[in-house]
Parts: structure tokens; sequence; C-alpha cells
């Protein structure tokens, strides 16, 4: 979808990532927020709001059902910033960028975008029928109504809930579905393991350089992300034992070729041309040409290859080639998802025959891919990692100088993928 207007996305910022049960593991999903809130908020003019809140978690919880409020109010900001929550799974603040791009205009110059993924709290709740039977016993009116109630007992559903990082609708992990993927795609362990590598080398090279300094608050004592490892290497990824395929002998991805579970938090801005002007002119800025969702049939596709068929769609709307692109984003849910989908998209047949694109996008440009590190070495909290990967990107091209364009991509769980074509002004 074309945005309405010029759509600005200024470079935004983030919580240093964290693995799980971490150094940011006492914070629950607002208390993650609310220094970034803070800070975002911290840029605008003295007495200046903005104009909408879009946050995200992709977790529940039950004490909140509208983080995006309870953050507005928990950082502090006016009380009258209408704020409204997102969720789609790992594009959820990349999909609240294209919310509030769709509402600019109509009052709305100015909205703060993010997300926040707390995996150290995640939430053990009762199983639904144990909920329902202790719900209807403290209803009781009598002590006749108790006993009744007492004796309906559930039994088959005493226990607790805990929550799967699993489909709901396949019972697998995306884990499991990528195992399938790169297996239906020839994906070698090898080549994951490269990719891998590059991921952590990247992002270490980048952090020495101070590239992350000016996109982080500090949370908790942590000034820098917690995961990138300078002591990588392709022979301790080699030593590996396969995470999701321990039996076939055919498993290829590891946990060090596919991204930890992270705590983390990240927001960046999106703005007309009014709005552009209240925040800092020196902040990274690009315009957000055009976007994309794609959805597909994870019963007779890979669950996580969404942006091989939202890429050629988007690339062909802009007539525009994969070298015509001179910064690539891809998320690094897995080196092996990142691998499938670019093997996809250099397949005329799949772009023609899946896609249904006509169009013939050429060889993928792996230089320009991911140059200060991604998801596999940064970190992935699932409600964050869009905003994170959009503000990184936005300051990566505006250095590039004017008129370069970008393309940010993010599959999802659930068979969904998020697509943006940016460029520097």
């Amino acid at each position: 979808m074309t945005a309405k207007g010029t759509a600005w996305l200024v470079a935004g910022l983030r919580t240093p990532f964290a693995r799980v049960d971490g150094p940011l593991r006492k914070l629950d999903a607002i208390a993650l927020s609310v220094p970034v809130a803070k800070a975002m908020a911290a840029q605008l003019p003295a007495g200046a709001r903005p104009d909408l809140v879009v946050w995200g978690t992709v977790v529940a919880n039950l004490g909140w059902s509208n983080i995006a409020r309870e953050v507005v109010i928990e950082a502090g900001i006016d009380p009258s910033t209408p704020a409204f929550s997102t969720v789609l799974a790992c594009s959820t603040s990349m999909a609240a960028v294209f919310e509030a791009a769709g509402m600019l205009g109509n009052d709305v110059d100015l909205a703060m975008c993010g997300g926040v993924e707390s995996m150290s709290r995640v939430q053990i709740g009762l199983k639904q029928g144990m909920s329902d039977w202790l719900r209807r016993l403290t209803q009781a009116r009598s002590f006749g109504e108790r006993i009744d109630r007492i004796t309906e007992f559930p039994w088959k559903d005493f226990g607790l809930h805990v929550p799967a990082i699993a489909n709901r609708a396949t019972g697998k992990s995306m884990g499991e579905h990528c195992e399938e993927m790169a297996k239906e795609w020839h994906i070698a362990r090898a080549d994951q393991d490269r990719i891998a590598l590059q991921s952590h080398q990247r992002a270490v090279k980048a952090m020495a350089g101070g590239f992350f300094d000016d996109l982080l608050v500090s949370a908790e004592g942590m000034a820098k992300d917690g995961i990138p490892r300078a002591d990588s290497s392709a022979e301790k990824l080699a030593t590996l034992k396969p995470a999701f395929d321990r039996t076939s002998g055919r498993g290829t991805i590891t946990a060090g070729n596919a991204s930890p579970l992270t705590d983390g938090a990240a927001a960046l801005w999106v703005a007309n041309d009014a709005g552009l002007a209240r925040v800092p002119a020196s902040r990274p800025r690009a315009r957000l040409v055009d976007w994309e969702i794609a959805a597909v049939d994870i019963f007779h596709e890979g669950l996580l290859m969404a942006p091989a068929y939202a890429i050629p769609r988007l690339l062909a709307r802009n007539a525009l080639t994969l070298d015509a692109i001179d910064l690539w984003e891809i998320h690094e849910a897995f080196a092996a998802q990142v691998l499938c989908n670019v093997a996809a998209i250099e397949s005329e047949a799949f772009v023609r025959e899946k896609a249904k694109v006509d169009a013939a996008l050429g060889k993928f440009p792996w230089e320009r891919w991911n140059p200060n590190g991604g998801s596999i070495a940064i970190g992935h909290p699932f409600g964050a990692t869009g905003a994170r990967i959009l503000s990184q990107a936005v300051k990566e091209l505006a250095a590039m100088g004017a008129g370069k364009r970008a393309v940010v991509s993010i599959c999802a769980d659930g068979g969904v993928g998020t697509v943006a074509l940016l460029e520097s002004a």
C-alpha cells in the first residue's frame, strides 16, 4: 500500500536487547517500554506531545489489555494522547508504523510507534476449564451452590496454562516449521552458520564503531546490547546440535543460527511534513514510500515464506529489481528463513507462479544486506523487532545520501510477512 502524501520515518530509540532471564528479567513489558517512551517524548519541544501512540506486544498479560495506553500513562506523557495497541507477531511494531502512516492527517501529524517483549516475564495462568470453574465458584451465593460447584471440579483441566512458542493451528514451533523450509529449499547447515557468523561479526563491529549509541537508551544499568558475541566462530557454530530436528539426522537449525529469546523495547517516529518539524533535525529520517503485507497458506507453504510473496509485489508495483535496492534489512528469525526467502525471490518460477508477479527480479545483492547485524546477533523481542529494524535501516539509509532505497522485511508467525520500501531524502 502506498502512503497517502508524504510519510516520514524518523529513527527512534530502544533499550539494549538482552537474553531471556538476563539483565532485564525484572522488568515487565510496561516497565521495559517506559524508558524508551520517556526518552522519545523528551525529544519533542517543551510542552509538546505526540498526536498518537501505537504500541504492541505479542505475549499477552492479564494485567492490561491496551499496553499502549498504559505506557503513555506510566511514561508521564500527556494523558490526553490517544493510544492503541496492535499485534502482528514478529511484525507487530512494523504494523504499528503502517497503521500510523495510514492515519496521518486528520489531526495526526506525528505518531510514536513501538513495541516490546519481556520474555522473562511471560505470565502463566490457569487452564480455561479451571478458570471457568473458579469464576463460577466465586459467584456462588449460598453454601449449597458452593458445594455444587466444588463437586464440579474440572479434574481434566487441573493444572496451569503455560504459553508455548508454537503456532496454534499447526501445533509446531517456528523452528520446526523453518526446518521443513530448509529441507524443501535444500539450505545447507554451513550456509546457515555463515549467515549467523556474519550477523555477530557485523553487530560487534557496529557496536565498537558507535553505530548504535544514538539509538539506545539505558535500562537496568545496561547501555549496550548483551547478545552479540565477539568470540563467535565458524568452528564453534559447527559444534552445536540441531535444536528442532534432533532425530532425522537432517536437522540444520541450532541455537547458534537462530535468533534467541530476547527482552527489549523499541520505538520510532512516523510523521507527515508538519510532524517532521517537531522532531530534532539531527535525527535520521527517510520517506516511507510503500509497504506490503502478505500471508500464505501455512498448510501448503512454509510458515515464514510470506516475505517471498510480499517483496516481488512491492518491487513490481514500483518498477524495481533486487539490484535497484541500495540497502536490504531482512529480519533474521533464523538464518535458514533468510536463505529460503532469498532463494524464492531469485526464482523466476516462484515469483511468476506463486507470488503472481510477471517480472524477473534478478540476483539478490548480498553485499547490501544487514550491514550492521541482524536479529540472530542483536536479538529478537517479538513486539520490538519492527521498530528496531526500521530505525536501524533509516539511520543506515540516511548516511548514504539522497535518493537511496531500502527494503525492510519481517516474517511473522501465522504465515504473515510485512515489507517496507524506504527512500532517503
